[in-house]
């Protein structure tokens, strides 16, 4: 049974449960042991520092490690960063209820399969998926042969886990109510999306303070705690219509960038805000808070900004007239630019135009597209 509310995905590409590939068995529990597993599956040992556990993948397999810990109250986090030199599959298969896994892949791309099923569900590059087995099944993790993977795993063992819930969660959905409450498992919980940015900055900061250091754990407990919570409102944010949705996700980036451009390139004749948002694939309200988040202010604050510094920037270095200063920058008025640039900077532009340095700079100069340059 799965809960009501959950986003299934279903991959229909290659049948990995009929393939013959290196399969290593983790059938331990809780994360400590979980590395114990994967040192003897690898054929190597496993080290621990300030209550942090490694594994180094041994040549013959590939490169790179393994690293996680337990918390107290049912948390813990374990991240890989490897490259293997064939296909493996990681079946995490102990006879218990297993911790709810929250992935994050921040290279590469991972398949995951619950035991029990025959679905594997691609998480590549900037998508992260929240993964509930139903009773004691467990998980299979693909990875791709050549391919360096690098995700992070929070672990939630929500029987644990209780302790913390002292209150009322009000402001959770229902869905993540009832899963979080399901400590014996009844149903499974699957649910994908691309992590925000917000939650990109945290997971990058895993490598804050060196291997060794006491309050390399610490730090990673607190990010863990952050994450938690940011995946809660990711989640809530993730169920709504697509027109309502507002966290900036990691992968949506280069579409914010893409925004910023078209309003620096295109003063004179500027789209509205839901055109420009549009044209970049997003919507408006997500437009508005990628603004917010990345530049710390409105569409419309930046576009006033770019308008002004245009307007100055022209004042010093051409000989144009406010009139047509104003036209370029977007404004239908001389004295709409007079009114908006006195707000801004304290002078008038005329005045603004005598006080300043000027260049004396051919007008069409300014202009790094004219063909006429």
């Amino acid at each position: 049974m799965r809960y009501p509310f959950t986003l299934f995905i279903r991959d229909i590409g290659t049948d990995l449960n009929s393939c013959k590939m290196k399969r290593l068995t983790v059938s331990s529990l809780p994360l400590k042991e979980v590395i114990s597993d994967i040192a003897r599956e690898l054929g190597t040992d496993y080290t621990t520092s300030c209550g942090i556990f490694h594994v180094a993948i041994p040549e013959n397999y590939g490169q790179g490690n393994i690293v996680g810990t337990d918390f107290d109250d049912g948390l813990g986090v374990i991240r890989y960063d490897c490259t293997f030199k064939e296909d493996l599959i990681f079946e995490y298969s102990v006879d218990k209820v297993h911790p709810v896994k929250f992935l994050f892949t921040m290279a590469g791309e991972i398949r995951h399969k619950f035991m029990d099923e025959s679905i594997w569900h691609k998480i590549s590059k900037y998508k992260n998926a929240i993964v509930a087995s139903s009773a004691n099944h467990g998980h299979s993790i693909h990875f791709l042969a050549g391919e360096r993977i690098v995700y992070s795993s929070l672990e939630l063992d929500r029987r644990r886990f209780q302790s913390k819930i002292s209150c009322e969660p009000m402001t959770m959905v229902n869905a993540w109510r009832e899963m979080l409450n399901d400590v014996t498992a009844k149903k499974t919980f699957y649910h994908e999306g691309f992590y925000s940015l917000e939650l990109s900055r945290i997971i990058d900061h895993w490598d804050k303070y060196p291997r060794g250091d006491w309050l390399k754990k610490l730090h990673l407990e607190s990010l863990a705690y952050e994450v938690l919570v940011l995946q809660i409102t990711q989640f809530q944010d993730d169920i709504k219509s697509e027109g309502k949705k507002t966290m900036l996700r990691k992968s949506e980036l280069n579409q914010m960038l893409n925004a910023v451009r078209i309003i620096e390139e295109r003063l004179e004749d500027l789209p509205t805000i839901g055109e420009i948002a549009l044209e970049v694939g997003l919507n408006a309200n997500k437009l508005q808070f990628g603004f917010k988040e990345l530049l710390g202010k409105t569409v419309n604050l930046y576009i006033r900004e770019k308008r002004l510094e245009s307007a100055r920037t022209l004042l010093l270095n051409t000989d144009y007239t406010l009139s047509t200063i104003a036209s370029i920058v977007g404004y239908k008025s001389q004295s709409y630019l007079s009114k908006m640039f006195r707000e801004e900077f304290g002078i008038i532009p005329s005045e603004y135009r005598r006080n300043g340095a000027r260049k004396n700079i051919r007008p069409d100069s300014f202009f790094k597209n004219d063909s006429s340059v």
